[in-house]
């Protein structure tokens, strides 16, 4: 592990290590183990699609542009996708349903499968020139609260065999952060008229979200609470 990542976990606030549960601070240790020994095996130039999830107010959008921008990949937010129906109903703060959510997954899954599909008509195979990196490259702010939403996802991967959780082209990366701050950022958010989303939805959002440690194994989880830049710069040391 390089010096970054043993700041991740030895310079983490008290409060978060103590919202931070065993299997992800052992999740978050065996990644970066993982990652170090297998560094470079990654294709540079083969499709990817980073998904930074989490509930309302754990910086998905802040993290996402800057690392979109940092790595020169295309930036999609899944909120922009939402149909107005969806939108009205969070702003008068009515949680969605499954018949809201699953057409919006849908929506992104064949978005980002249209991406990772930009593969060049050369006889050869290759991908496009690497000028159009941002063409099969992507980084997507997405809540992605449940197993069954990121498997919509995963299957943008026409590689991908749904059900086996095997990583793939598509990786999550989950902004963990305590309710206090959590609810702290969306007041003053909702405060600011820089988002439709009432802080009276956050506790639907988190009951709501559920991570299988065991199974999903392309979900890095870091500390949402962590400086923007920092998290961007561990989240390229472990992903990539």
């Amino acid at each position: 592990m390089d010096n970054s990542d043993y700041y991740l976990l030895q310079h983490q606030p008290d409060h978060h290590l103590h919202h931070l549960n065993f299997l992800n601070q052992q999740q978050i240790i065996t990644t970066m183990m993982n990652h170090h020994h297998n560094k470079g095996s990654l294709e540079t130039t083969a499709p990817m699609v980073l998904v930074i999830m989490g509930v309302s107010g754990s910086g998905k959008t802040t993290i996402g542009e800057l690392l979109a921008k940092t790595m020169d990949f295309g930036f999609l937010d899944a909120d922009d996708f939402h149909p107005v129906a969806n939108i009205e109903k969070m702003s008068k703060g009515i949680p969605l349903n499954e018949e809201d959510r699953i057409p919006w997954l849908e929506t992104l899954r064949d978005t980002l499968r249209t991406k990772i599909n930009q593969i060049s008509s050369s006889s050869n195979g290759t991908y496009d020139d690497v000028d159009d990196d941002k063409k099969r490259k992507a980084v997507l702010c997405c809540s992605a609260l449940q197993k069954k939403y990121r498997e919509i996802l995963r299957t943008a991967d026409p590689n991908y065999k749904p059900g086996s959780y095997v990583p793939g082209r598509v990786k999550f990366i989950y902004l963990e952060t305590p309710i206090e701050v959590l609810l702290n950022r969306v007041n003053k958010r909702a405060a600011e008229g820089k988002h439709f989303m009432p802080a009276s939805l956050l506790q639907s959002q988190s009951d709501l979200l559920q991570i299988d440690n065991e199974h999903e194994k392309d979900i890095t989880v870091v500390d949402g609470t962590l400086p923007p830049q920092f998290i961007v710069n561990d989240i390229r040391s472990l992903i990539l």
